[in-house]
């Protein structure tokens, strides 16, 4: 296993993963002849479950971690009709 995080760890082509977190998000790369790019799930005890339903480039996996960790809000501003405005 090569690079970790404390958010989610990274097992690269021929290794394995030793230690985890159960719950614990991690990138397992895939084989070049299998299109590579990385399957990103969750780690549990005699599950890996697929966080994301396809395979993932690393770069689109931090993204979606990124996300995960910094939802954005929206407040929705209702905006009262103004019969006076014109319409072009």
């Amino acid at each position: 296993m090569a690079g970790s995080d404390s958010n989610y760890q990274v097992v690269y082509r021929g290794e394995s993963l030793i230690d985890y977190a159960p719950g614990g998000l991690v990138f397992f790369q895939r084989p070049k002849e299998n299109g590579g790019g990385f399957w990103l799930g969750r780690t549990y005890d005699g599950v890996f479950w697929l966080e994301i339903s396809s395979p993932v480039s690393l770069s689109q996996g931090l993204l979606y971690l990124q996300a995960l960790k910094n939802p954005v809000t929206v407040d929705p501003k209702i905006t009262e009709p103004d019969n006076n405005m014109p319409l072009f």
